[in-house]
């Protein structure tokens, strides 16, 4: 059994030893759930101990909330600013998020467990994407069409869709959140976002520094507690006339569904079961550092985790080699730690659920390469397990563990891979490594998902637009397209009078 690097949780870290306590972003202001009723986050790294407590918003918080988005959109200043006006101020938040890197890894740190580093790395990259999201509000489109007749016009306006609800996960709540805001109140929209109940310290404290940049009040709110309770009502309320939302098919499902009884526009991304389609012609060493982080990575807990290897047969036990001595490397343990690579799980239920998939996967007669087993004795901590002998059938080839998991699979011809990469719901992410990139290009093109890389993993720029294909969500984030999941088309055909001749 390998020994990984495990550096145990340090419980008098002095971050660990000040709670933090959070109010709603509701109009601009810091509130209290009406109730006064509150929920406490305890750290899934350092079991015992509190880092935050936030608000258990009711309903009555959920519908001030969209009262105050709805508000700031039919009154307010923002939707009738200027493109260039929304991107000045856009680009300050992304500035001031930048100058509070260091607080805001720090909250995920200790609230979702992931490694403080991996942390830094993604608030930085949501700095991009408000920059980026910034300089593209400036620049917006329509349409004029000077071609149907010597007294017509046609011309298509692009307006904002009005109030926007964000449903945010647990595992990546300020990213997630800057991949849909930034878009959202660049068409001209108004936000109300409902992070996780585990995880929104760093939700409230984005929305708390727009504020100091200068976004106009009731621009941004931010309603917490739980999805029951204040989750649905963002899908079902009509004031309400976009609503997004990432986490699960079931939940997925059900979003969908209330939305409906209002005809809103819908936005989903939902789960993931990501193929690594490995050609015998592919650099193995470069594959094999990729693979091991695209699904170990911050453990597993990645909806475009690349949990499915699948890998030509002539190559399959060395790669396999490599990956192991890759997986062997990741230190694991204490997210406050520099020296950490990958962190705790999100709580203890979802580590017993983990063990659960890896358990039945060996009843079900595959077999356990490495790992397999949780680390330390404090924290929800599981080991980098990788699974062989898997058949299609088996629940941890179909279901999305969410957890620090490979499965991994042998075939003969192309046919067959592409036919195994296929062969789940999901269509969120996929890779393919070969250094033939006619071989590359034919696969990614057969294979049906939304984010998918060539000889790499894991990597995006604002610039590229996300989205699942299949039962992995649908509509489109980032790039020039993620702005037309919040825009209206408006067509306006326009008769002149006839020109004096």
């Amino acid at each position: 059994m390998t020994a990984y690097p495990f550096i145990a949780p340090r419980l008098d870290d002095p971050r660990l030893l000040q709670p933090r306590r959070y109010g709603m972003v509701i109009g601009g202001k810091s509130v209290p759930a009406l109730s006064g009723e509150t929920i406490n986050r305890e750290s899934p790294a350092h079991p015992g101990h509190i880092v935050s407590t936030i608000p258990k918003g009711g309903r009555a918080d959920a519908e001030a909330a969209i009262a105050a988005a709805r508000t700031a959109f039919d009154n307010g200043p923002w939707p009738r600013m200027t493109g260039g006006e929304r991107a000045r101020i856009m680009r300050r938040v992304g500035d001031v998020i930048e100058a509070n890197i260091e607080e805001l890894a720090t909250i995920e740190a200790l609230e979702v467990g992931k490694a403080i580093g991996q942390a830094r790395g993604e608030i930085g990259f949501a700095v991009s994407l408000w920059h980026y999201a910034a300089g593209h509000a400036q620049g917006l489109e329509g349409e004029a069409h000077n071609d149907l007749g010597p007294n017509t016009l046609g011309l298509i306006l692009r307006e904002p869709a009005g109030v926007v609800g964000l449903i945010t996960p647990w595992n990546f709540p300020l990213l997630i959140g800057s991949e849909r805001i930034p878009w959202a109140i660049g068409a001209g929209c108004t936000v109300v976002i409902k992070p996780s109940e585990f995880t929104s310290g760093s939700t409230i404290r984005m929305a708390e520094l727009a504020l100091q940049a200068g976004l106009p009040e009731g621009v941004l709110n931010v309603i917490t507690g739980y999805g029951a309770d204040v989750g649905q009502i963002l899908a079902e309320h009509p004031d309400v006339d976009v609503v997004n939302f990432t986490g699960s098919q079931r939940v997925g499902r059900l979003i969908g569904a209330l939305a409906g009884q209002n005809i809103k526009k819908v936005g989903l991304e939902l789960g993931g079961k990501g193929p690594q389609v490995v050609f015998a012609d592919a650099d193995l060493d470069a594959a094999a550092a990729k693979i091991s982080g695209g699904v170990f990575h911050c453990s597993g807990q990645v909806c475009i985790s690349g949990s499915r290897l699948i890998v030509h047969e002539s190559i399959a036990d060395a790669l396999l080699e490599k990956v192991q001595k890759v997986a062997a490397q990741i230190v694991t343990g204490d997210p406050l730690d520099d020296r950490v690579n990958v962190g705790a799980l999100i709580h203890q239920g979802h580590l017993d659920k983990v063990a659960g998939y890896v358990q039945q996967g060996k009843a079900d007669g595959a077999q356990v390469l490495v790992g397999g087993d949780r680390l330390g004795e404090l924290g929800a901590f599981y080991a980098p397990t990788i699974f062989t002998h898997v058949t299609p059938q088996m629940a941890i080839a179909q279901d999305e563990i969410f957890g620090p998991v490979l499965t991994t699979f042998r075939f003969k011809t192309a046919e067959e891979a592409i036919r195994m990469a296929n062969d789940t719901p999901y269509g969120l992410s996929a890779c393919v490594w070969s250094t033939n990139l006619s071989t590359a290009l034919q696969a990614i093109r057969r294979i049906k998902a939304g984010r998918t890389w060539i000889n790499g993993m894991g990597d995006g720029a604002p610039q590229l637009a996300i989205g699942g294909y299949k039962q992995s969500g649908v509509g489109r984030e980032l790039g020039k397209h993620g702005f037309d999941e919040y825009s209206e088309l408006k067509s306006v055909h326009v008769t002149l009078s006839a020109f004096p001749g």
